[in-house]
């Protein structure tokens, strides 16, 4: 089958980094992919790397009329029987079959993580969900069901031959060592993290992300004096191997519509605790396979994280029946199946099989 994923983008992200994954994930499993997307240095050279076209074009704002018709010349030229948007941006800019003129018959399938305006979806025909609720939404806004699909995002499960040398970071070996990931951004509540670590006193936290809230952060964890034991690591590509060396995953998101992370705990086998923000709320089991807080509880996420530090057999269980979530769940082959056999489904009932 011949895809084409459309996604603008930010710099760094999760739902970037999660599309990615997707267009590797599809390419190795014997689909013929192309990408259009915005110059990233990173981001384009991973999938080039695995073997992906890139077409970078701007995706700008109301005055850019050149991705649109650069995404018309793409189709014609690759005929793709499905076009994958990936948030607002790139589904505003992306054409449909009617518009397209010249282009072979195509879908366009849009994928939403969060609860977009969908004014920008004009020339979608069918949507995947991330989360239920998202779905709820669709269905609120008089998009028929038979036109939505929820389906988990799934967790990559790259292999570390070895943890990280601690020592690198100034983390002692005995330090109860929190791993926390996500943009550097309010949403994702880092700030609640930090204030929960001053009541952990021998507790360390690495911090993997970057984005526009850096400066803030920074400036926090002076005023509150962790500059020794919170670590800004930047934008990581090995996260294997920080899973490997954390004892906790920490998700404090305040907003998180669904939130990978959670998903890349139980994949990798490390403790979770996370906070009750919409995509954990509606798929972690407090007490069975991860600790759920409230959201802003400085307190009550402190008092969790040091649960899972003082007992060993509670950890244990949250991570064996995390890895069960995962495998029963939040696999790539699972996700893999559920997109291609609604992209098939759709086809078929459209008469373009």
């Amino acid at each position: 089958m011949k895809i084409l994923q459309v996604m603008a983008g930010a710099k760094h992200g999760g739902a970037e980094t999660a599309f990615v994954d997707m267009c590797i994930a599809l390419h190795e499993a014997g689909e013929q992919i192309e990408v259009a997307t915005r110059a990233n240095d990173a981001r384009v050279s991973r999938l080039q790397q695995a073997g992906i076209r890139v077409h970078e074009l701007p995706f700008g704002g109301k005055l850019d009329i050149f991705t649109r018709r650069a995404l018309k010349k793409i189709i014609r030229a690759f005929e793709p029987q499905i076009v994958q948007t990936w948030m607002s941006r790139a589904s505003r800019h992306t054409p449909n079959r009617k518009d397209c003129k010249g282009c072979p018959p195509f879908l366009v399938f849009s994928r939403l993580g969060n609860y977009y305006k969908l004014k920008n979806f004009a020339s979608t025909d069918y949507y995947v969900t991330i989360t239920k609720d998202v779905l709820a939404y669709l269905h609120d806004n008089s998009v028929a069901p038979e036109r939505t699909r929820h389906i988990n995002n799934f967790a990559e499960t790259e292999q570390a031959d070895a943890p990280l040398d601690r020592a690198e970071f100034h983390t002692p070996e005995d330090a109860p060592l929190l791993l926390s990931l996500g943009r550097l951004h309010d949403a994702k509540a880092f700030d609640t993290l930090m204030k929960a670590l001053t009541l952990i006193p021998k507790a360390h936290s690495w911090i993997a992300g970057e984005g526009p809230d850096r400066e803030k952060l920074e400036a926090l964890r002076a005023e509150l004096g962790l500059e020794a034991r919170v670590t800004f690591l930047g934008w990581r590509n090995d996260r294997a191997a920080l899973f490997k060396t954390a004892d906790i995953c920490v998700f404090p998101s305040r907003f998180e519509p669904f939130g990978t992370v959670f998903v890349q705990a139980w994949a990798q086998e490390t403790p979770l605790v996370t906070t009750d923000s919409d995509g954990p709320r509606q798929n972690v089991r407090h007490e069975e396979d991860a600790l759920m807080t409230p959201v802003d509880d400085v307190e009550a996420l402190a008092n969790a994280i040091q649960r899972l530090i003082d007992a060993p057999e509670l950890t244990r269980r949250l991570v064996r029946n995390g890895r069960q979530r995962y495998l029963s769940e939040f696999t790539k082959e699972h996700c893999l199946n559920s997109y291609l056999g609604f992209y098939k489904e759709m086809l078929e009932r459209e008469g373009m099989a």
